[in-house]
């Protein structure tokens, strides 16, 4: 399912073919910077550019017999390079320095893709956005009604929310380009610091200022933690568009399809599926971003425990969040926006959400905090009350208006003039232009 809608850059990074072609690159820019140094005859170098090829099928089949997936790769490669220049293929590289920097270009390369779906997805909630600036709805805290707020601002929240992902992408990209090829325990005991320079310099990246045998974890479990809670974000707005299309709520829906179905028992459903998939797969992300923490910790200058962890953790969670990206991206633009539900559940607090203000214009008159408390919030459960009883009446500006405690603080038509939700969408304007929506 979730490969139909990867995009193939994304895929072919991750492939066997990919890892490969990269490794080749990482052996013939090793000889190349060898020939410059003396070492290599430039005969040598033009053959083994001219010939050096793999086959899948054929590495495959020496790994069985070798059991050693690099060792099977040379050996394939210097097949078809044929003799003598075959002798300079690997020269002083050990296994790592191969797999380790083209790993790094695959991060790097997978990080750039990463960056563009995000900048696509705020280019979504920004449109969302400015369309509803002033799209009136109420705040909740703890689930309950609070203050009003707009459509708008929730949407400015979520851009300014993947404004983060996208600079914690941006700042990733660098620190994850690090290659090595300074041998068995980093050393450069049998190759120059020169040819490690050269080759990383070459495919885009930084050597490493000391290694072991392999690139340090710390780096890698960066990338993956960073993954991870660009998920997290994703599954903070797949959970917020859920709530709001419960069905009590209903301010804001998943688009349904002509022809979709809901629910193989109930056929009235249309059920936020959307958000739940990534909700779900969220999980996976911060499940992997685990795993790879536990990979910090190797065995001295190298062991391989993090080796199996990463051909797995990798290609699946680059591949999930592009996935993710996109999918929210369609969500987003697809939301159904209910204005009416909105100023709906807005009314169910029956002006209640004034209540801080009157609290505050109590104060600035004089009250203590706790005086004007008190007397707010008297009148606000008389106002549940008489909503509970069932009367159509129930109204807090009138409430207040009724009781001589807090009329008396009021010229006429100033608790009207406080009670309204202009007084809480003055700054909207101002916040959008900080965000530069």
């Amino acid at each position: 399912m979730i490969g139909r809608y990867t995009r193939p850059e994304m895929r072919d990074i991750w492939t066997e073919q990919r890892k490969l072609e990269i490794w080749l690159e990482i052996e013939l820019l090793a000889a190349e910077a060898l020939c410059s140094e003396g070492l290599v005859p430039k005969a040598h170098l033009k053959q083994m550019k001219a010939k050096a090829a793999f086959s899948i099928k054929r590495c495959r089949e020496l790994e069985r017999t070798l059991n050693h997936d690099v060792i099977a790769f040379t050996t394939n490669v210097g097949e078809n390079i044929g003799k003598p220049a075959s002798r300079w293929l690997h020269f002083g590289l050990t296994s790592s320095d191969i797999i380790d920097t083209a790993f790094a270009v695959q991060m790097s390369e997978s990080v750039k893709i990463l960056i563009a779906d995000v900048k696509r997805l705020r280019r979504v909630i920004a449109a969302k956005a400015r369309k509803h600036k002033f799209t009136p709805m109420i705040g909740r805290s703890h689930g309950i009604n609070a203050e009003p707020t707009t459509f708008g601002l929730k949407m400015a929240l979520m851009y300014d929310e993947f404004g983060r992902a996208l600079e914690r992408l941006k700042t990733l990209k660098p620190r994850v380009a690090i290659g090595k090829l300074s041998g068995a325990v980093g050393t450069n005991a049998h190759l120059s610091p020169k040819v490690e320079s050269f080759v990383c310099r070459k495919l885009g990246l930084k050597p490493a200022p000391i290694a072991t045998q392999v690139v340090q974890r710390d780096i890698h479990a960066e990338f993956m933690t960073t993954v991870a809670l660009v998920g997290a974000s994703i599954e903070r707005w797949a959970t917020e568009f859920r709530h709001l299309q419960r069905t009590e709520v209903l301010e804001a829906e998943e688009f349904f399809a002509k022809g979709q179905k809901g629910s193989s028992a109930m056929p009235h459903k249309r059920n936020p599926i959307t958000g739940e998939r990534l909700t779900g797969l969220a999980r996976v992300l911060r499940g992997n971003a685990v795993a790879a923490l536990e990979n910090v910790a190797l065995w001295h200058e190298r062991d391989i425990s993090h080796s199996s962890v990463e051909r797995v953790i990798f290609p699946d969670s680059c591949s999930l969040l592009n996935y993710m990206l996109h999918k929210m991206s369609d969500l987003t633009k697809g939301l159904i926006v209910y204005p009416k539900n909105m100023a709906k559940n807005l009314g169910q607090s029956l002006g209640m959400w004034n209540s801080q203000s009157v609290l505050l214009t109590l104060i600035r008159k004089g009250l203590t905090r706790e005086e004007a408390y008190a007397l707010v919030q008297c009148n606000a459960m008389e106002t549940w009350k008489t909503k509970h009883a069932g009367r159509d009446d129930a109204d807090f500006l009138n409430q207040l208006l009724s009781d001589p405690k807090v009329a008396r603080h009021f010229k006429k038509g100033e608790l009207e003039a406080i009670c309204s939700t202009d007084f809480h969408y003055k700054h909207i304007e101002a916040r959008f232009k900080k965000l530069g929506l």
